[in-house]
This record gives C-alpha cells, structure tokens and sequence, in this order.
C-alpha cells in the first residue's frame, strides 16, 4: 500500500454545507417555479463559470440580458449566496481538524468562486487551519479538470501518488485519480473515517 503522506479536502457538501435553494424558497415560493428557475436561468453551468474565474457582474449582466423580466431573482443570487451555506458538518471538520493535530499534511482543494470564499473563510474560521488552499475562482482552473490537480500538487508540493483527495463529487474523484492521486468518495463522516482508515490514515 501506497503511503499517505498528503491529504486533501473539497470543501463544499465535505466540510459545510451548500444549498442554493435555502434562500429561493422564499424568493421563489413556488417549487415547480423555482426548479425551471435553477434549470433555465441561474443554472449549474451558470455558476460554475464564477467558480472558474468569471466576476458577478459579468454573470448577472449575461443573464439580465437574456431575462430581463428575472432581473431581481437573477441578482438574488449572489445577495443571498451566505443563506446558501448555512452551516458546517461538525464531524466532518472534526477528522479534518483532528489530522492537522496529529501532525497530517493537511491542504483544501475547491470549486469556489474568489469573492465567496473570502467570505466563507471569515464565517468558518476552521478554513483557515490547513496549510494552503486553491481556490478556483482565484487561479481560473476547475475540477474535474486534471490541471487543478497538477497545479495544487505544484503548488504544495504533493507527491500525487502518496496524496489523497476528499470530495462528494465522483467526477471530481475522477479527476483527481486521472492526475495520479489517490481519491475517496465522500459520503458522510463515518464512511471517510473507514476509508482514510483502510489507507491507513487515523482520523
């Protein structure tokens, strides 16, 4: 077995939560309305172009133009954006935390757009205990591209075959494993104990 001697974390849906339809059940009630709103307008592929680099203002002028009629829900977006990350998984962070306390090299690895996560820091003060992260919105690069990958592990300096990357996307496990690392699938604190475990990782 290959040793661990690196161990990376997504952030989003791993250490706090995200759900963009925390604030859009108030602004859009309406729950057939709001599921063609997140289809058609404010979509996936929409913010993730914030995650890659693009400015909120470039994103909220594209789709204003489009929709006009949708200019306030449009904007609501970003307004609202800390509603969408209400809270941490305390036993999530407490593994992540725990392996900086026994010494573990610890790093973050996340889709984030630069602003957001400026902001996501001073709301969770635990973001900031690893020794570094990259951030996507700042270095205009996005999982699961390989080159993400390759740029953390320069950046860090991580031996890829003896580093292992946490997130709750399979594509994104995906990627990390094409860039030569080790990956696991989370899906809850329990499961990622049990897995860092059999790599043997106490956590």
């Amino acid at each position: 077995m290959t040793e661990i001697r690196h161990i990376v974390f997504d952030i989003g849906k791993v250490l706090i939560h995200y759900d963009p339809n925390l604030p859009y059940q108030r602004i859009i009630p309406d729950a057939d309305e709001r599921a063609e709103f997140f289809a058609t307008v404010c979509t996936h592929d929409w913010n993730i172009e914030q995650d890659r680099g693009r400015s909120w203002a470039d994103a909220e002028a594209l789709l204003i133009s489009e929709f006009p009629e949708k200019e306030a829900h449009i904007r609501a977006f970003r307004k609202h954006w800390a509603e969408m990350v209400p809270h941490a998984y305390e036993d999530s962070v407490s593994i992540m935390t725990g392996l900086i306390d026994s010494g573990r090299d610890v790093t973050m690895l996340t889709n984030f757009a630069a602003d957001t996560f400026s902001e996501a820091r001073k709301m969770y003060p635990f973001l900031n205990l690893p020794r570094g992260v990259t951030v996507s919105g700042e270095v205009g690069l996005i999982k699961p591209d390989v080159a993400i990958y390759e740029r953390h592990a320069k950046d860090f300096g991580l031996s890829p075959e003896h580093s292992v990357f946490i997130d709750d996307s399979l594509a994104n496990v995906e990627g990390a494993r094409a860039a030569g690392w080790q990956a696991l699938h989370f899906t809850g604190a329990e499961k990622l104990k049990a897995d860092l475990q059999a790599l043997s990782v106490s956590a």
